[in-house]
């Protein structure tokens, strides 16, 4: 029985084949296609402005320029812009030399004050890119902790270090043009920096928007988040957002090479991204599917050290520097160490001791996640445990900078797209500036008590874990999870995706999935058909 078009039925009508274009064109007017007006009370107020929801017999996917794509990259450069803005007083030139001569006007601690401050533009200084030296070559001296004097290199990993000296070589050459626009080179090498991490984030939410499968509006958050305004241009983070994200995009895609060596890039960066391998790990474990895992693994190894050893053989102290600094740095003013010390006076551990515990504690919440990836019922999202496991990073660490927040951003969206708690611990996270540089202005500068701004910082944890709580409710009840409607199991997944589960035999029993746990044969049906008859 079929329609006939008149709300009646027709039978013994054999049915007209439908062309994949009539098909495409029929799934996009209905409901494939996740969209917020109807699906999302916010979304749906908030459209009022633009005139309402879209309508129930309106032909989605059918415009030509203005595509979802396009409207959420605009959306990140104007929210971009506004970050561009937000720092744009800590660029400012005033005669502060002698005779008049324009120099970076930081007077009355307006970086605090205006709540601008960048690493960028002191580092310029600081990592000696001002006198046009190469990272991990030049060294400098400076009072250590112990008040000892200290030999210093570029502190950062090798990506990002060369990402400085090249536009710090861009912002010299535009400065010695004459016919270019002039300014403070300090301020030409910010917005030289500036221009590189606002094409890597337009990436990052490019690279989202395309894993999210048919709800590609989830990563309107990753472009409008606030986030973004307050961190984009604190430090060189974007990079490795970008080479994340698009690592995740190329695993979907099933290109495991190509992710592995992106996410290799993006270990060079900052070294967030190889704790992504830790969640493929488990559900190519899960799934029985080890082989694009050892590729992808492989090709992370061989890009990193293609990147690391140039540097690494040539000035091996200078390329040590990173990891030297932060074996011996304390806790950082924005971990949960911090926040506990401000208020109950501990712990007062050294940097060894804290290394060790934060450690600890990381592995202990890595067994944890790979358990449940193991053990869930339906086998979980991607992005659910990369999500958790760099939640659970941040959360353990000893150094939780502010600009670290934007790396979870991506990875939230797709693993828990639900707007406004998203929205909500964006903003607490992003509001948690406003007191730290207040606290920084110190009793001098009538900055605020420290416990101000610890408290924001643990609203902004205790928001994380909800966050973190809501991702495991949904991995323990797949049904819930908004991402699989219909036939979707995994739009990140890519070879995961509609994979059955066939861990290897050797996997134990408790570390298998509930339905696979009645396969593996008890230790005492062990033995042979003849010794079982025999006894």
């Amino acid at each position: 029985m079929i329609d006939d078009g008149g709300g009646g039925k027709t039978g013994d009508v054999s049915p007209e084949p439908v062309s994949p274009e009539q098909l495409a064109d029929d799934c996009r007017s209905v409901d494939w296609r996740d969209t917020p007006g109807r699906t999302d009370p916010m979304v749906s107020r908030l459209s009022t402005v633009i005139g309402g929801p879209v309508g129930r017999h309106a032909l989605i996917g059918r415009t030509r320029f203005f595509t979802p794509l396009r409207a959420m990259l605009l959306l990140a450069v104007v929210f971009l812009a506004l970050g561009w803005f937000g720092k744009a007083a800590c660029i400012q030139q005033a005669p502060m030399g002698p005779d008049g001569i324009p120099g970076l006007d930081w007077s009355d601690n307006r970086q605090y004050v205006a709540m601008c401050y960048s690493d960028i533009v002191p580092l310029y200084g600081a990592e000696r890119l001002s006198e046009g030296a190469f990272p991990y070559k030049t060294s400098w001296e400076e009072p250590g902790p112990d008040g000892q004097t200290q030999v210093r290199y570029m502190e950062y990993p090798v990506v990002a270090g060369l990402y400085q000296y090249v536009s710090m070589r861009i912002a010299k050459a535009w400065d010695a043009t004459s016919w270019l626009p002039g300014g403070l080179q300090v301020a030409i090498y910010f917005d030289v920096v500036t221009w590189g991490l606002a094409l890597a984030w337009l990436a990052t939410v490019w690279a989202t928007a395309m894993s999210a499968g048919r709800r590609v509006w989830d990563a309107a958050l990753v472009a409008g988040s606030p986030l973004v305004i307050v961190h984009a241009f604190t430090n060189f983070d974007a990079l490795t957002t970008a080479f994340a994200a698009g690592g995740m995009l190329a695993w979907s895609r099933r290109r495991p090479v190509l992710a592995g060596v992106l996410l290799g890039l993006g270990a060079a960066t900052k070294l967030y991204p190889l704790l992504l391998l830790g969640p493929l790990l488990v559900l190519c474990l899960r799934a029985g599917k080890l082989r694009p895992f050892v590729h992808t693994a492989a090709a992370t190894a061989a890009t990193w050290l293609a990147v690391n050893l140039p540097i690494m053989l040539l000035y091996p102290r200078g390329w040590a520097e990173f990891f030297r600094l932060n074996s011996e740095r304390g806790a950082d003013p924005d971990s949960v160490y911090n926040v506990l010390r401000s208020f109950v006076g501990w712990p007062d551990w050294t940097a060894s001791t804290l290394n060790t515990v934060s450690l600890v504690l990381f592995a202990a919440a890595c067994a944890a996640i790979g358990w449940v990836g193991l053990t869930a019922p339906r086998r979980p999202r991607l992005a659910q445990l990369c999500f958790l496991l760099v939640a659970a990073f941040l959360l353990t660490n000893k150094v939780w900078s502010p600009q670290y927040s934007l790396w979870l951003v991506p990875l939230a969206v797709l693993a828990l797209p639900h707007r406004r708690m998203l929205l909500a611990w964006m903003t607490v996270d992003a509001l948690v500036w406003v007191p730290r540089m207040y606290y920084y202005l110190g009793p001098a500068g009538k900055g605020v008590p420290e416990q101000w701004f610890t408290t924001t910082v643990l609203l902004r944890d205790v928001a994380v874990v909800a966050l973190c709580a809501a991702v495991l409710w949904q991995i323990r009840h797949p049904v819930a999870d908004p991402v699989r409607f219909g036939f979707v199991d995994d739009p990140v997944g890519g070879v995961l995706d509609q994979a059955p589960d066939a861990p290897p035999r050797w996997l134990p029993s408790r570390l298998r999935p509930p339905h696979h746990r009645s396969t593996v044969p008890k230790s005492s049906d062990r033995r042979t058909a003849p010794e079982r008859s025999s006894s």
